[in-house]
């Protein structure tokens, strides 16, 4: 009989915005192609949130259905209470109370609950599981140990969370040694490599790209893919560009995404080649890659960004922070290269040496050795089936 897994997650696609975690939208459809998944997406709410979103955004916030669907895959969503900004201690409580409702039907039925994301949600789902007489399961992404797991307030709640957790699943062996420094029983806590849409993503010719982005420039591109926000890496990626453009004036930047930042961004680059195409359906991305000759990503934390294997699996080389599990991506000189965090002017000469190779995509691609979704899905399932024996 199959297994039934209960998966609960505010980062997942949905009409709110629907570019949230795409990795984990690919990871969890495959899943649910391999065992019957419950998935809830959970939204952060508060009594007045659509009063205080029209006075922000001058619109409400779209409505929350109670089930919608994605590449087939039929999910839940749920409004779980949240106080903003002085919540965030009670916010683990909260989200389990508000969610075990729509659930509890589902007691006895349930062979494992997973937590995508250290605190709130793994930290509900260990409770839930608890509840539901459950093993729960805690993926860890990034930011939830790396910054939420140094905050005073925040770190005991995510330690205690990991803890109690009958496994931890991350996408990056670094992740993972910081799990198991905040609590997590390093015989249960394993690397679950992301896997890629290798139909989408794969070699492309530069100029057919550009001519379907109609474009004609042929200079040399650098492209940005992530959050307009500093600790991603944007502003840093603005001030390598300028010394980069400096010593050669024919190169162009391409930043995508959205964010806090932007404005801010676009008013830092004025007068230099640098181009804000905005943020793109994930289905868009793969051009704007192939149209590049090098991607970066300088962020100052990371686990292991998914923008960074589908850049290698494109063909392209990476210029990337050293942080997290970016060293382990890119591990092979033809892979590219990583530098220092928060230093500019090491990006700015990386960025240089790998505009000055011939790269062949076709070997980049071939380097970098990725699996796809159903693979990583089904490492997934692998250690929630052991959860149970635990």
């Amino acid at each position: 009989m199959a297994l039934r897994v209960l998966i609960a997650t505010k980062i997942f696609p949905s009409e709110r915005n629907p570019n949230m975690a795409p990795f984990n939208r690919h990871q969890f459809v495959a899943l649910s192609k391999l065992c019957e998944v419950d998935l809830f997406v959970c939204h952060p709410w508060f009594p007045g949130e659509s009063l205080v979103s029209r006075f922000r955004h001058g619109e409400a916030l779209p409505d929350i259905r109670a089930n919608t669907s994605v590449d087939g895959f039929t999910y839940h969503q749920q409004r779980v209470f949240h106080v903003p900004k002085v919540g965030h201690p009670l916010a683990g409580l909260t989200y389990a109370t508000s969610l075990f409702p729509r659930i509890r039907h589902l007691r006895g039925k349930v062979d494992a609950v997973l937590g995508a994301f250290a605190y709130p949600d793994g930290f509900a789902a260990v409770l839930l599981g608890k509840a539901l007489g459950a093993p729960a399961t805690i993926k860890v992404h990034g930011t939830d140990i790396n910054l939420l797991g140094s905050m005073p307030t925040l770190r005991p709640l995510v330690s205690w969370a990991l803890r109690e957790a009958d496994a931890v699943i991350g996408p990056s062996q670094a992740l993972i040694d910081r799990a198991v420094e905040l609590g997590a029983d390093p015989r249960t806590s394993h690397c679950v490599m992301n896997g890629v849409d290798k139909e989408l993503f794969r070699p492309r010719d530069r100029e057919a790209c550009r001519r379907e982005l109609g474009i004609t420039s042929n200079k040399p591109w650098v492209v940005f893919i992530g959050l307009m926000i500093d600790r991603k890496g944007g502003r840093d990626a603005l001030a390598a560009f300028r010394q980069l453009h400096q010593r050669r004036g024919d190169v162009e930047l391409i930043m995508l995404g959205d964010g806090p930042a932007l404005d801010a961004y676009r008013a830092e680059a004025a007068g230099l080649p640098v181009h804000f195409p905005g943020r793109l359906d994930h289905e868009a991305i793969p051009t704007w890659i192939g149209a590049s000759d090098v991607m970066t990503l300088p962020s100052w934390a990371e686990g292991t960004p998914n923008v960074i294997i589908e850049s290698l699996v494109s063909g392209r080389p990476v210029v990337a922070s050293n942080v997290g599990g970016i060293p382990a991506l890119l591990n092979h000189p033809t892979l590219g290269e990583c530098v220092p965090a928060r230093d500019p002017k090491a990006l700015a000469d990386a960025l240089e040496r790998a505009l000055s190779r011939t790269h062949d995509p076709l070997a980049i691609a071939k380097q970098a050795g990725f699996g796809d979704w159903r693979e990583s899905a089904q490492s997934v399932l692998d250690v929630l089936t052991a959860s149970r024996t635990r």
